[in-house]
């Protein structure tokens, strides 16, 4: 008779071990997202974009992407010719820096970082041999971006302009 009471125990059981399961709250999951303006300021670069030359002439398309909840945005390169790059930009809040990452398809990295001055993002390469790059997106008030890619070969001290393209929204 022992055995058939603890067989009718048993419902009793499962409902007060899910009646415990209920009251047991999960951990609330950690918040998505970046917060602070530091971590938006490369938002103005968001978009797809045509790109021209200082003479107005297409090189190129780009789209560029928050990414990661918003911790990140991506850039894919298409140039006129085909040749094609992608880069990933992030916010890095211990170092209070933003930091790039962009290879094409020819096999070429740069690894740049910085941030912004005079309303400017200015990211730069550290010095390697001498050699040094840096680039700097102007916002411009009616909605364009300039993208300046400079190089120096005596560590900084010349620059010689290596890209110049005017970002435009695609429509």
């Amino acid at each position: 008779m022992t055995t058939f009471k603890a067989l009718l125990a048993l419902p009793l059981l499962a409902l007060l071990a899910n009646a415990r399961a209920a009251d047991v709250k999960p951990a609330p999951a950690p918040a998505l997202g970046c917060p602070g303006a530091a971590a938006h300021a490369f938002d103005f670069w968001i978009g797809e974009w045509n790109v021209t030359d200082p003479t107005g002439k297409t090189v190129g398309h780009s789209r560029i992407e928050s990414i990661l909840s918003g911790c990140s945005i991506s850039e894919h390169w298409e140039g006129r010719s085909g040749f094609t790059g992608v880069s990933y930009n992030a916010w890095d809040a211990k170092t209070r820096m933003w930091h790039q990452f962009w290879v094409d398809a020819q096999g070429n990295v740069a690894r740049l970082q910085g941030g912004i001055a005079d309303g400017r993002m200015v990211l730069q390469s550290a010095p390697s041999t001498g050699h040094v790059d840096r680039i700097t997106w102007t916002p411009n008030a009616d909605g364009s971006v300039r993208q300046l890619w400079e190089a120096s070969e005596d560590g900084g001290k010349a620059w010689k302009g290596v890209f110049d393209g005017m970002y435009r929204k695609a429509h």
